[in-house]
């Protein structure tokens, strides 16, 4: 995989989300804007060692990784920063607020294997099923990811949907992003508005 495609594709997320944020990094690293979002870890060459201690949480929309394993990703950037996130949708944000940092990994999940979790491979050797009818983490639109073709071929058979590889599945994130936000915002609300409905009669 050329490491520069993720890098183009990330810009299909300029619908605001990474304009200014690159020019901001230096500025603003603890003070809330969008840029808090850029990997705050010390350096790491070996990200995949005791993955879920170093990246528990994602930083984006703060999802357990481990309770999500079977979407989670990791990207580490060339200057080996490293970004642990709960899916393809929020990879799809640390590509765009780390637009100068070019990913040298990015590892999926193989969702077809039985391990607990499911082990992290290259995206250079997944094959992604797209739009399957199978629960996603962040996105309606599901985008699952396999080591064997194979074992893919046999989810398709079953769920549906289409065969794409990473750059696909990253390029329908961006396009699916404007309405799995708008989603997301309106469920979060919902919850709020129940806790405080539940606070208030109890």
């Amino acid at each position: 995989m050329d490491r520069r495609d993720a890098l183009k594709l990330s810009l299909l997320a300029g619908v605001g989300l990474a304009a200014g944020g690159a020019r901001a990094q230096a500025a603003c690293a603890t003070d809330g804007t969008p840029a808090q979002f850029t990997p705050k870890k010390p350096a790491d060459a070996n990200p995949l060692d005791r993955e879920f201690d170093k990246y528990a949480k994602c930083p984006y929309c703060g999802m357990d990784r481990k309770e999500h394993h079977r979407a989670r990703m990791l990207v580490q950037y060339s200057d080996d920063l490293a970004d642990g996130v709960c899916s393809i949708h929020c990879l799809g944000l640390s590509l765009g607020v780390n637009i100068d940092r070019e990913p040298k990994m990015i590892w999926g999940p193989d969702y077809g294997s039985t391990a607990e979790p499911r082990p992290l491979v290259p995206v250079e050797k997944l094959t992604y099923l797209i739009g399957a009818d199978l629960k996603h983490a962040m996105t309606k639109r599901s985008k699952h990811s396999f080591a064997a073709k194979d074992v893919a071929e046999q989810f398709k058979l079953k769920h549906g949907g289409e065969f794409g590889d990473f750059n696909e599945a990253l390029k329908q994130s961006y396009l699916d992003m404007a309405a799995d936000v708008a989603q997301i915002r309106k469920n979060r609300e919902e919850r709020r508005k129940k806790m405080m409905m539940e606070q208030k009669h109890g």
